[in-house]
């Protein structure tokens, strides 16, 4: 593709109306604080002219076509996931072409009926905005309750199905955002957790007060007895599960995303109190009882996690039995009770390991892997031997493999969706470098596999970084459908596994989060210096990419490092750290990154806010911003004031590097957008960045 003019007009008339806040004796201007108010007409006018504006320059990129023509053919190969045994039937998730919702499919595991589908929120809405957000199939399989939400905005409405009859029952509990249900052994009620509806608390507090309830079917909702939460903090979040026989009720009780308790009562007593296990200790906790006993999964006193054995009636530390002792090199992720048999999910260098092992720790092997990848959900059933789990690497798609606890330990393939790419033609390679503080940092390459030889090992090639480093989640391998044409077509992807993540247990969390945040991005600066050191790039070659706290990632980096980037992908992504805590869920995530009402944490929050840390002399990369109208994570004014910001920066420093904001409707923060969407979102980007960084595609006159 030769070069090509794109003609970029100027970016719509943005007032600037300087607002004065004096936070903890630090006097903050905010220019663009009237684009906080998203319905107010005159944000509406300006957000649709950013569009027109954002669209008219993407649609002259001659490469678009090419993406939107390669993404939706990746994109619509055929996908499974998400297994669920219960009773005698496996549950999972499956999309096949020209679907822009995945379905629900059960099959029966004995016999020879073949797969059914359940539920398809296709049928649910012509533009495909309706999407499954969640689902619990019943100890025996024959009931399922489920969420379902419009235009990505995650407000789940629960709903209960017969698989027996068919038949969708009465029962709707509204406000159930991530109910975490929890069903009885005869299937006849079950556990959840739901918001309270507006009225019902103060305004602004409906996105907390999250509450755990118990429903029986055929009840009133509002005669569901509440079962814990009343008089607890706003942003507390619960999770539930009861032991084999059903006679305790385990609670988790989350504070944040880096301490947890654990209470246990008998079950049926709605009224009765819950008996601290652990409480008030700074770690966090995953447990489920078991014949008796309560197995528990800590990173207390073991960083990378361990795995101890408590009686119900004597809880005391002391009495605790080490089942499955830390890893120096292993961190644990989950854990479950299979066929007698204790199955432990694992990962070492940011790629997944699986382990069985007797109950009381003994006998431990490792199930063989197909290949370097990793392993998603995880699901069996107390008395049965039978496993099932799902499996993903960078060059190959999401599959379905069981194993036996009791058998050989290799698995076997019950499901696979489709893919066109040769594995062989795709190289992934894992490097490690060091960070600003020396600490060693891993990251994953991926290229076409003749990308570097001959005269490509001697030049700089297009080259997208990324990462996250945040909320104890790793950045591991996954299919690469969204980035395929950029790699096949000779650009570098390349992933850091940065601080913050769980990629090496709790301290590596710990150590990218509240005051330590800034390590996250000299982890992600310190990649992007050695992938121009090793010569894979160079600054004009190099783009990164973001989203959500990795928006947060990336709006950091170019803020302090503008001159290392070409390019920057940013999507709905927090960048006003002063005032994130005051929109939607936001305060949820005090924890991890500090309350700004906190002296304290304002100091380190605002230090590297990257809205408050834009100059006027400053000239900054091309910035791609990405947000959604629906979005109930991230308030969508943090792409609206930092790309107004922006825009007047580089007008301000003859900086001819263009800012482009979309702001797209009838979608959220990305959980059930249906395909068409992701299409036109990532071939948006992928556009962009090719133009940006000189990724040469051969289209059509």
């Amino acid at each position: 593709m030769k070069p090509f003019p794109v003609r970029v007009p100027p970016p719509p008339e943005t007032p600037s109306r300087p607002v004065t806040d004096v936070v903890h004796g630090v006097a903050i201007e905010d220019p663009y604080r009237w684009l906080e108010d998203g319905q107010d007409p005159e944000t509406v006018r300006w957000t649709e002219a950013q569009n027109r504006r954002t669209e008219d320059v993407i649609g002259q990129i001659p490469s678009r076509g090419f993406f939107v023509e390669e993404l939706t053919r990746s994109l619509s190969e055929d996908y499974v996931g998400s297994p669920v045994f219960r009773g005698n039937r496996l549950f999972y998730t499956k999309r096949t072409s020209g679907q822009n919702q995945p379905v629900l499919c059960v099959r029966e595991l004995t016999g020879s009926a073949p797969e059914r589908i359940i539920l398809d929120p296709n049928k649910a809405s012509a533009r495909g905005i309706v999407a499954l957000d969640w689902w619990y199939p019943s100890e025996d399989g024959k009931k399922l309750a489920y969420g379902y939400s419009e235009r990505g905005d995650e407000w789940s409405v629960l709903r209960i199905l017969d698989l027996e009859s068919g038949e969708t029952l009465p029962d709707r509990i509204e406000r159930a955002r991530g109910a975490g249900v929890t069903w009885e052994p005869d299937g006849k009620g079950f556990y959840y957790s739901r918001y309270p509806k507006p009225g019902e608390v103060p305004p602004g507090e409906e996105n907390y007060n999250r509450h755990l309830y118990h429903h029986t079917l055929g009840r009133d909702v509002e005669d569901d007895p509440k079962v814990f939460g009343e008089g607890r903090p706003k942003e507390e979040m619960f999770g539930t599960s009861l032991s084999d026989d059903g006679r305790y009720l385990l609670l988790t009780v989350g504070h944040g995303w880096n301490s947890t308790d654990i209470l246990v009562r008998e079950e049926g007593d709605m009224k009765g109190p819950f008996t601290p296990v652990v409480e008030g200790i700074d770690a966090l906790w995953r447990g489920r009882i078991h014949g008796g006993t309560l197995y528990m999964m800590t990173n207390y006193k073991a960083s990378r996690y361990r795995i101890v054995a408590v009686d119900p009636g004597d809880v005391a530390e002391s009495s605790w039995r080490d089942i499955v002792p830390e890893d120096p090199e292993v961190t644990l992720t989950g854990f479950w009770v299979c066929g007698g048999h204790l199955v432990v999910a694992g990962m070492k260098d940011a790629s997944s390991r699986l382990f069985v092992y007797g109950m009381d720790g003994s006998g431990k092997r490792e199930i063989r892997l197909p290949i370097l990848g990793t392993v998603g959900s995880v699901s069996g059933q107390a008395e049965s031997p039978e496993v099932f789990f799902e499996f993903q690497s960078f060059a190959q798609t999401n599959a379905i493999y069981r194993f036996y606890v009791d058998g050989s330990g290799s698995p076997e393939l019950v499901l696979a969706g489709t893919q066109s790419l040769d594995p062989s033609s795709v190289t992934v390679k894992q490097v490690f470098y060091p960070s600003k503080d020396g600490t060693r940092i891993p990251m994953f390459i991926v290229h076409r596999t003749d990308l570097l030889e001959g005269e490509g090992a001697r030049k700089p090639h297009p080259t997208v970084l990324t990462g996250y480093g945040g909320f104890n989640l790793a950045r591991v391998p996954a299919y690469a459908s969204t980035v395929l044409p950029w790699i096949m077509n000779g650009g570098i992807y390349a992933s850091a596994n940065l601080r913050g993540g769980n990629e090496y247990g709790e301290e590596w969390h710990r150590a990218g989060m509240r005051e330590n945040k800034q390590n996250v991005f000299d982890d992600f600066l310190a990649a992007a210096e050695y992938l121009i050191g090793k010569g894979y790039t160079d600054r004009e070659h190099l783009g990164i990419w973001g989203r959500s706290n990795g928006g947060l990632l990336v709006g950091a980096a170019m803020t302090q490092r503008p001159d290392l980037f070409k390019a920057v992908s940013c999507g709905v992504p927090l960048l006003d750290m002063v005032r994130y805590h005051k929109f939607l869920i936001a305060y949820i995530w005090a924890s991890e990154y500090g309350d700004p009402d906190d002296p304290q944490a304002f100091r380190w929050l605002y230090a590297y806010s990257p809205y408050h840390k834009v100059r006027d002399d400053v000239s900054y990369p091309a910035v791609l911003f990405y947000t959604a109208s629906s979005d109930s994570r991230v308030d969508p004014m943090h792409a609206r004031k930092m790309a107004a910001r922006l825009q007047a920066a580089q007008m301000k420093s003859g900086s001819d590097n263009p800012v482009l904001l979309v702001v797209e409707s009838d979608a959220g923060h990305g959980v059930g957008k249906p395909l068409y969407k992701v299409v036109q979102e990532q071939a948006n980007m992928w556009a962009f960045l090719a133009w940006q960084l000189g990724l040469e595609i051969e289209v059509g006159d």
